[in-house]
């Protein structure tokens, strides 16, 4: 049995992402003690909140330069992709970097936050594998990750074009929230634990 681990970083309640994984099977370790999350065989990085706050606890902590030199498989999801970028528009936020993507606010004539089901198309990740193209997942979120070809492995869009999914190397990020998302984000969740 996979130790998953889910970092706690004072960002948002995480019990539903632990839920979701108790009904997988997976009892996780909730923790930000960094010689617990480096044992662990997979990595869980969710979060709902402000970027700068959470960037804040994490740096305090050290877990910023924690997270960047990790090697197993990880998985940050809503806020946890947006601090996995470089930088973020919300407070001007310089974040953890993995990846070279700017985090933006959604435009003035989108309805802010977005907040319910979207789509995912353009799904190029085993992470996927038996989700359909265009099937619907939860989303919460007023900023929003560019698409670059190297990173982005799912896209959505809501008025325009935005990287819903982003991997490189051993990470992996998801904008939505798969553990509010059905019998969908329960198999990206479950695809995550098997193939990464």
């Amino acid at each position: 049995m996979s130790k998953v681990v889910i970092i706690k970083y004072n960002a948002g309640n995480v019990q539903s992402v632990i839920y979701a994984l108790n009904r997988l099977g997976i009892e996780p370790l909730l923790t930000d003690i960094p010689e617990e999350i480096q044992r662990a065989d997979k990595v869980i990085f969710p979060g709902v909140g402000e970027a700068g706050t959470a960037m804040q606890y994490l740096a305090e902590r050290k877990l910023d330069k924690l997270i960047r030199e990790l090697t197993q498989p990880f998985l940050g999801i809503c806020l946890g992709l947006q601090l996995m970028c470089e930088h973020s528009e919300e407070g001007n936020t310089t974040c953890l970097g993995v990846f070279p993507l700017k985090v933006k606010k959604f435009p003035d004539q989108n309805k802010v936050p977005q907040i319910g089901w979207n789509t995912l198309y353009d799904l190029r990740s085993p992470i996927f594998k038996n989700v359909a193209e265009y099937s619907h997942v939860y989303f919460v979120h007023s900023y929003y990750a560019e698409c670059m070809d190297e990173f982005t492995i799912s896209k959505t869009t809501y008025s325009l074009e935005y990287s819903s999914s982003i991997k490189k190397n051993n990470f992996y990020a998801v904008q939505f929230h798969p553990e509010k998302s059905s019998d969908v984000g329960s198999r990206i969740i479950e695809n995550f634990l098997k193939y990464t």
